[in-house]
């Protein structure tokens, strides 16, 4: 694996610096978007600005094919604009309609649907939101409850989803419900297209630790969804939402800057104040700081090894288990590193806090990372049986 850009990657990096540099509007460039989500931001006139200049360009959906408004990118191409968008501190424009709820519909959807959805999705027109997860479905989703029975042209809906993120800025909802109870789990599962404002959704707000409201319960009583919005054959979801699944744990590079721009961000601030510095009352800090730092670059490797993988035409698997485990818990291990540098100054939350109060904020969110998109329990199963061949127990 060889970590220097070749010279036509060292020439698409550029290329894409002297875009953002033009294209990027100033307040992005100077201010940090932590707590503010591109889906808050969505009607944002600077957002919507920076939406049009990478339509421009095709480069809402890089991946996506040129026929369906993509740019067809390379692999390696995608990897280096994440990792410049992200060093720029450049907002995502698209969501999961174009990371997970698109791509599915280029592979499975039907002609109809991708005529609907996929112009919507690059337009900025339609904002989607993930409707897998369920009170006692989380990291065993085939556990699933939601029930969709068909009635005529329609399917009839109930039940619940819960941590549902943006489902109260969202237009549609792609989703799971179960269609056959009486067959194995993973067999009676469909993977519907739902719109938000149909009578009988029921969309309940979630604040999470840090006062952000992200995730939503998300009610379904007698919810009427047309047949022609299943996306797939009927109780074969489960191998459609695989593959949605597949597009939501690429290489998480983006992240891997953010972490090392916070590490960054704590050893300046640990430096402050001279004999009365963090450092000064605290030596031990600097040998943290720089473990701090190190785990951030091996994190880098794994997702460098993971976009290798990819260009050479291996589908990464415990692997990418490995990346999103280990980029986690250094994520943890970054914000409690970062209450340690602010020291009493950590427990001041808000605006008007020390540093804006963003070292305690990034703590607080911290807690949940290893539970989001897959607990780091499941992710150590996997990595166990898949990458070890250890037997289930």
């Amino acid at each position: 694996m060889n970590l220097k850009d070749t010279p036509e990657e060292a020439a698409w990096r550029e290329e894409v610096r002297v875009f953002i540099d033009k294209e990027l509007p100033q307040r992005f460039k100077d201010a940090s978007m932590e707590g503010e989500g591109a889906a808050a931001l969505w009607n944002d006139p600077d957002m919507q600005s920076w939406r049009r200049s990478l339509a421009a360009k095709g480069w809402i959906a890089p991946s996506w094919p040129k026929e369906y408004g993509g740019a067809a990118l390379g692999l390696m191409q995608q990897f280096i604009m994440r990792e410049e968008m992200a060093e720029a501190q450049a907002p995502s424009v698209g969501g999961s309609g174009i990371s997970m709820v698109g791509p599915t519909l280029i592979v499975h959807g039907t002609e109809e649907q991708k005529k609907q959805f996929l112009p919507q999705i690059l337009s900025g027109e339609t904002l989607f939101c993930q409707g897998f997860s369920e009170p006692e479905a989380g990291s065993d989703l085939a556990f699933l409850r939601t029930r969709a029975v068909r009635d005529g042209d329609d399917f009839v809906l109930n039940g619940q989803k819960t941590w549902t993120s943006v489902a109260h800025h969202a237009h549609w909802m792609f989703l799971l419900a179960r269609t056959d109870p009486d067959v194995p789990k993973h067999k009676g599962i469909s993977y519907f297209l739902l719109e938000m404002n149909t009578p009988g959704v029921d969309v309940r707000a979630l604040p999470d630790i840090t006062g952000d409201v992200l995730f939503n319960d998300v009610f379904f009583d007698n919810v009427r969804v047309p047949a022609k919005n299943m996306v797939g054959e009927e109780n074969r979801g489960w191998y459609i939402a695989a593959t949605t699944l597949d597009f939501e744990r690429a290489s998480a590079v983006g992240e891997v800057v953010q972490l090392r721009k916070q590490v960054e961000s704590l050893i300046l601030l640990a430096k402050e104040g001279g004999d009365q510095s963090a450092l000064a009352r605290n030596p031990g800090l600097r040998l943290e700081l720089a473990d701090r730092m190190i785990e951030v670059v091996v994190t880098r490797m794994m997702a460098h090894q993971i976009v290798s993988m990819l260009c050479r035409g291996l589908i990464p698997n415990y692997q990418a288990s490995m990346l999103k485990t280990f980029a986690t818990e250094t994520a943890q291990r970054v914000s409690i590193t970062g209450m340690k540098v602010m020291g009493l100054h950590g427990g001041l939350y808000g605006k008007d806090a020390p540093e804006k109060g963003i070292v305690p904020y990034r703590y607080l969110s911290s807690l949940g990372l290893t539970i989001a998109a897959g607990t780091s329990e499941i992710q150590r199963n996997i990595i166990a049986q898949r990458g070890l061949g250890l037997p289930r127990q």
